[in-house]
């Protein structure tokens, strides 16, 4: 994801210099000069973009010894990750220490989205002035929309997350119902993708078990479900209940187990015989 988005702020005629924790990742974006360290990245930057895994890589690449907050100072950070308003603060809170400016910018799509442009950006900052001063570079990626402040977009991007694994669940459970009652799968899926139209980008995946290329891996969602649970269930009384996204959340532990790096639509294997607990395999062989 963080390759498409430099190769397309490239061919917007923005210059860009990549850092990578695998280097020839980066050498092969041929986007511009491959730097050393978040710090290198950093260091004379008007803008600094991020998009990593989740937190705790957030504050590697922050926070290290050789981090962007030991060269970046009076710049505009635009973190573009998913992980969730308590990580979110913590980094505008250091940005503020440091003297830059935080624009959390988690967005809805993958890379086809940010290849053509179209991603949904989920925009937030203290002062919407430090949104427009990256206004230009974020058009480049795809439709803006200002959402308040940094932790609004954090919990937004969770919750568009949540919903997405609750969608993709109910698909290959779907699918399987449908299937199993003789329905060609073309079919079941035609209808499930016409109330879900999101969903057919990932017809291979639901329909011919073909999961790759990964456009959003399973232990990524993963990830994003235990981040929104540990958030919606800090709530007290009847909104902390929310059964379809930790139901969601187990279906999706149980094939991260197996395929953690194929794409969500690989969700399909938990209605597969063997990824079903035991008791399940016993009924279904009685």
């Amino acid at each position: 994801m963080g390759g498409a988005i430099a190769r397309r702020l490239k061919s917007g005629g923005f210059e860009v210099s990549v850092w990578d924790r695998t280097r020839s990742k980066a050498e092969a974006l041929q986007v511009g000069p491959v730097v050393d360290s978040p710090a290198d990245a950093a260091r004379g930057a008007d803008v600094v973009v991020s998009m990593v895994t989740g937190p705790q890589a957030l504050r590697d690449v922050y926070f290290g010894p050789s981090g962007v907050f030991a060269a970046a100072a009076e710049t505009i950070i635009v973190d573009m990750s998913t992980v969730g308003p308590a990580a979110a603060h913590e980094l505008a809170d250091a940005a503020a220490m440091q003297g830059a400016r935080l624009v959390e910018a988690p967005v809805i799509g993958s890379i086809p989205a940010v290849n053509s442009g179209t991603l949904i950006i989920l925009a937030g900052a203290a002062l919407v002035e430090d949104l427009e001063a990256v206004r230009p570079v974020l058009q480049q990626l795809g439709e803006v929309h200002y959402v308040g402040d940094i932790e609004t977009a954090a919990v937004l991007k969770l919750i568009a997350n949540s919903f997405l694994g609750i969608v993709s669940a109910g698909a290959a459970e779907l699918m399987a119902a449908g299937t199993a009652q003789g329905v060609d799968p073309e079919q079941v899926f035609a209808i499930l993708s016409r109330i879900a139209p999101g969903l057919k980008v990932r017809q291979a995946g639901f329909v011919r078990n073909i999961h790759e290329p990964t456009l959003f891996a399973v232990r990524d969602i993963l990830k994003d479900l235990d981040l929104g649970l540990s958030l919606y269930q800090r709530v007290p009384g009847m909104r902390s209940r929310v059964p379809l996204t930790a139901l969601s959340r187990e279906l999706f532990a149980s094939v991260a187990s197996e395929v953690p790096d194929l794409d969500i639509s690989a969700i399909v294997k938990a209605y597969s015989t063997d990824l079903l607990p035991r008791q399940q395999d016993k009924e279904l062989a009685s």
